[in-house]
């Protein structure tokens, strides 16, 4: 797949621009690129819907702190997450269509509105439906290497009985008699400027067009009923405890045709045995005895995707920090390095001696190499992180 270019440039606004700045850039290239003015252009239609998708991310604060901080991979870039991904014409209309309503005040603009699922040559309004959320809980190994996990919730789905319409046997409906099946009404006032028209939402249909004459039993109307549906997720490697991913349109069904919501997931990270992560970095004690620690050794460490060798050199004192790069976790954002394996030594001190040992123990504390007086002195701990993340 062909990288996506970034958002902000996508705008034409800068990373500090205001939510009002992007709704105007958004605004400007939405009208340009409009297919009502470019009829039958793919490229411009294509474009329209890269504006979109931006202004889908960026008008939104939650999808644009995740995208400032993962870029695209945060919000939908690895997977199919999010944004304004997979976006159809119906889709960009519906959830943004306000935009050209109501450019400067008017409520038609340049011979075209901003209501969505245009068929037929009319324009409707269409009804969104809820978001869900879920708790997903992950391993750590699943996050290092990304997982495809099925879940099964429990959701509004379109009714079968009626197809989602809400009128007995798909079929029961009539013509809205006040906006004769266009969806919306035009108002017209007198001002001191003259003859200003406005564009609203049909308020006896509410922008559906029409009018259901006898409901459906099963759905009573709403043309949605509770079901069990298994999704499956994409979950991209690298995600962290606490970030949400959204997946477009797994959310509620809408009334009657609507535009499905999305679903919602939480990461939560299940504790490990032997691993801590810090973001991209894990982090391993290595329980080593003090011989090994004296003489040095060769020990075997774990690591995610197994096991790893690392040398132990001669007098390491507990609380040493050994690296083992690329060993941690990818990030979400593309082209960042993986984090790191940093292993602490933990010297063990013997207990429960018995007479024979203690009286050699006795006897080696008096040798000069185990004067304390003789020892180097040691970086304490927050001079060895320092050291470590020079």
């Amino acid at each position: 797949m062909a990288d996506k270019r970034d958002y902000y440039e996508v705008l034409g606004v800068a990373k500090t621009a205001t939510p009002d700045e992007i709704k105007k850039a958004y605004r400007k290239l939405a009208l340009q690129y409009h297919p009502d003015r470019n009829p039958g252009n793919k490229e411009a239609e294509e474009k329209f819907k890269e504006a979109a998708e931006a202004y889908g991310v960026l008008s939104d604060p939650d999808k644009r702190k995740r995208y400032d901080q993962f870029g695209h991979a945060g919000v939908g870039g690895a997977g199919g997450f999010g944004g304004g991904a997979g976006m159809s014409m119906d889709d960009i209309f519906s959830q943004f269509g306000d935009i050209f309503g109501s450019f400067g005040g008017f409520g038609n603009f340049g011979g075209f509105t901003g209501f969505g699922n245009r068929q037929g040559g009319r324009t409707k309004r269409a009804v969104r439906g809820s978001d869900l959320r879920v708790k997903l809980k992950l391993t750590l190994e699943e996050i290092a290497s990304g997982v495809e996990k099925k879940i099964k919730v429990h959701k509004e789905v379109p009714c079968k009985t009626c197809g989602g319409t809400g009128a007995k046997n798909g079929t029961a409906f009539k013509t809205c008699d006040t906006c004769h099946g266009e969806g919306r009404v035009v108002h017209t006032q007198q001002t001191i400027l003259g003859m200003m028209q406005q564009v609203g939402v049909c308020p006896t249909c509410h922008g559906e067009g029409k009018i259901i004459t006898d409901r459906c039993p099963d759905c009573n109307g709403q043309g949605v009923v509770y079901a069990d549906e298994v999704i499956s997720i994409h979950i991209p490697a690298g995600v962290e405890d606490g970030m949400q991913l959204s997946v477009a349109g797994k959310g509620n069904a809408a009334p009657r045709g609507g535009i499905n919501g999305d679903l919602l997931v939480l990461i939560e990270e299940l504790p490990h045995t032997e691993f801590q992560r810090d973001h991209q970095n894990l982090h391993y004690t290595l329980p080593i005895s003090y011989m090994d620690a004296a003489l040095g050794t060769t020990v075997e460490v774990p690591t995610l995707g197994g096991k790893a060798r690392i040398k132990i050199e001669p007098g390491t004192p507990s609380g040493k920090l050994l690296r083992l790069r690329g060993q941690g976790f990818p990030s979400v954002q593309r082209g960042m390095p993986k984090g790191d394996l940093i292993v602490c030594v933990n010297v063990v001190v013997p207990t429960n001696l018995n007479k024979e040992e203690k009286e050699l123990l006795e006897k080696m504390k008096t040798m000069p190499g185990f004067q304390t007086s003789n020892a180097k002195k040691e970086p304490g701990f927050f001079e060895r992180m320092k050291e470590y993340f020079k």
